[in-house]
């Protein structure tokens, strides 16, 4: 066998489905755990809870055998990993719900389907979408739609607030985060924005105390999207929107142009613009007391916009130590929203510092797998979009992380595949979908040529060309 036909077989298929037996141990090993913690007995439903979530992995295994064959093989494992422990601490929550008279519950069964959709949704996407470049036809249209789903929660009638933040829609009986959605629009816009303007904006400007600044009228599009998140904060009261959007966008910048000049601009501008909101409007100026201020008894013992429930978080985290209490064994259910935004207080508590040390590590290994296919891949747009997804995912995941501790005032974003939610879970599959599409662009083998010239040249495998305006290489096939 030759070395490009050795080289060919090794899709990383089975190491993927090896992968995939430990990850839904881990899931539903964890959901068996919640029962024996809290009824003293293994769940009657677990024999149809573990066939319902092998079979939505098996399928997607399944879609990227036939579709996406090189696709990275750690991506999909990890995100079944978060996935089902998310599910188990949901089922959790409801059973301590279920003893509560007048609480909503029932949020497992819940989660549970609409992981199902979320899952058939992301085979769909791959099976539909063949090559991840076709996505750059559509860069302005995917820009209008991000500012539209940005925006619908400021519609009268469709619009939602919650907590002091207006981030949902509500249409008849089903709710969603617009937002959630809008990121990914928005990444496709900044992804194909910037790989055709990235040469304009990484020209040479200014240099002031070691920083090489761009010139003035190439400030104009981190203005425009500065403004926009500044606008989000004031009108949605939602900073972690607000922050999630602009922080994407200065991120995809540096990928872009590699010129750190842009991060600072970009930080100066967010913090500047949020100081002058928390001063000039008093929502936003109590986001940042309840932070600040977290054990004044005033804002602790406030019926609405206080730090009651940041803290009984806090103090739920501190219970759980090292180890934790154990699955089923805590009270996380006392703190409010414990199955959404404070999902991560409830794992701490039960699970333990190093529980939660080993969620983290898995989003953080799913977020490198992210970015090494933005370098794999052979594309400009590829590269961005990649590395503006991957990107998006762990900067969610410390905005959440960080409301929760204190590192940054509180957000309304919920925690990527953990916490419940339809809207984020949909979201987040896509987003996997996605770098799924690019990774196996990224790892696919360049196309060999197997036969010789009719001189006796020797064929060669490697050959750079240009690729239009992309000012990449990709690799191909030619014979000499």
């Amino acid at each position: 066998m030759s070395t490009v036909d050795a080289h060919r077989i090794r899709t990383g298929r089975g190491t993927e489905l090896g992968l995939l037996v430990i990850a839904l141990t881990i899931g539903i090993g964890a959901y068996a755990l919640v029962g024996l913690g809290v009824e003293d007995k293994v769940p009657t439903d677990v024999l149809g809870y573990g066939a319902g979530l092998t079979g939505l992995a098996l399928l997607l295994h399944l879609v990227l055998r036939w579709r996406a064959p090189y696709a990275d093989p750690v991506i999909l494992p990890l995100v079944v990993a978060l996935n089902g422990v998310g599910l188990a601490m949901i089922y959790r929550l409801d059973l301590a719900y279920e003893a509560r008279p007048n609480h909503d519950h029932g949020f497992a069964s819940r989660q549970l389907m609409w992981t199902a959709i979320s899952v058939v949704l992301a085979a769909a996407v791959l099976i539909l979408l063949r090559d991840h470049r076709t996505l750059r036809r559509y860069t302005y249209t995917a820009m209008v739609v991000g500012l539209v789903l940005v925006a619908l929660p400021l519609v009268p009638g469709l619009g939602q607030e919650i907590n002091g933040a207006r981030i949902w829609v509500r249409i008849g009986s089903v709710g969603m985060q617009p937002a959630e959605f809008a990121k990914i629009a928005l990444a496709i816009f900044f992804a194909g924005y910037l790989v055709t303007n990235r040469d304009t904006l990484a020209l040479a400007g200014s240099k002031v105390l070691g920083l090489q600044l761009p010139r003035a009228r190439d400030l104009g599009p981190i203005i425009i999207v500065w403004a926009a998140s500044l606008a989000v904060l004031v009108l949605e009261h939602d900073l972690g929107t607000s922050l999630l959007l602009f922080g994407m966008f200065v991120a995809m910048l540096y990928l872009a142009t590699e010129r750190l000049s842009w991060v600072v601009i970009g930080l100066a501008l967010f913090v500047g613009g949020a100081l002058v909101a928390a001063k000039a409007f008093s929502h936003v100026g109590a986001r940042f007391d309840a932070w600040l201020n977290a054990f004044d008894p005033e804002l602790y013992n406030k019926a609405y916009g206080g730090s009651g429930q940041l803290v009984q978080g806090l103090f739920g985290m501190s219970a759980g130590g090292l180890f934790g209490t154990g699955l089923g064994q805590g009270r996380p259910d006392i703190v409010p929203y414990a199955e959404s935004d404070f999902i991560i207080t409830s794992l701490a508590e039960e699970l333990g510092l190093t529980g939660l040390m080993a969620l983290l590590m898995i989003g953080l290994v799913l977020a490198e797998r992210g970015l090494r296919t933005a370098i794999g891949v052979r594309d400009g747009f590829g590269k961005l979009l990649a590395g503006g997804l991957a990107f998006v995912v762990a900067f969610q995941t410390f905005v959440v992380v960080g409301g929760v501790t204190r590192i940054i005032p509180l957000t309304g974003l919920t925690t990527p595949f953990l916490a419940y939610g339809g809207s984020s879970l949909l979201a987040n599959w896509v987003i996997v979908a996605l770098l799924l599409r690019i990774s196996n662009d990224a790892r696919r083998p360049a196309p060999a040529v197997s036969a010789l010239t009719p001189t006796g040249g020797i064929p060669v495998v490697d050959a750079p060309r240009p690729t239009g305006d992309d000012n990449v290489t990709e690799r191909i096939g030619t014979v000499r």
